[in-house]
């Protein structure tokens, strides 16, 4: 034998182990189609579970101005100090606000007051009528905590759903917008008492 084969010598062999060039672009194009799945299915969770947490915090911020507008006196007619006097009666020589006249008075029996342009001003129910609050009202009185919440609040004559007449309550309609879009709506009833 002329020639020897040197011990150093690789031999190659026809079944090597790896990846062809095919196989690797195949599983990358696999790879991107799963994460692209994966992705549109974990943002609308995303999303979700955000606007629970905002829906939270509007329910506290609904029933809060509930609480407070609940807490004023039925009517600018009434008696402001025990309920002794109430608009509507018998008794009474005063009428209760007119449903047109809904809102902040001036004192005149107009609606619109410069003397009651202000939240803290309010001294009945109705006074809350159409009242709008956005971003600066809110985070004045409650931190940046509730900024890009929106709320607006209507207030109306409604005995008749619960079966007195009409005069006799008034419902109070709070609709709070969250920062998403989201429109929740609050309601209670405040009787003539």
């Amino acid at each position: 034998m002329l020639f020897k084969p040197s011990k150093t010598a690789t031999v190659y062999s026809k079944n090597t182990s790896g990846f062809t060039l095919i196989e690797i672009i195949i599983s990358i194009v696999v790879l991107s189609i799963v994460l692209s799945i994966v992705s549109t299915l974990i943002a609308p969770a995303e999303q979700k579970s955000a606007d629970q947490i905002l829906q939270v915090k509007a329910a506290e911020l609904g029933q809060s101005l509930l609480n407070d507008i609940s807490s004023r006196a039925f009517d600018h007619n009434s008696d402001m100090v025990g309920g002794l006097i109430r608009c509507g009666e018998p008794v009474s020589s005063n009428a209760c606000t007119d449903p047109d006249k809904l809102g902040p008075e001036d004192g005149n029996g107009l609606r619109i007051d410069a003397n009651e342009d202000n939240r803290e001003d309010y001294n009945d129910v109705d006074d809350f009528h159409e009242y709008v609050a956005k971003d600066d009202a809110l985070d004045n009185s409650l931190g940046d905590s509730y900024s890009s919440f929106k709320v607006y609040v209507d207030v109306r004559y409604a005995g008749t759903d619960l079966g007195l007449a009409n005069n006799l309550a008034k419902r109070i309609m709070v609709t709070v917008t969250t920062p998403l879009g989201t429109e929740i709506k609050f309601a209670t009833h405040k009787a003539n008492f």
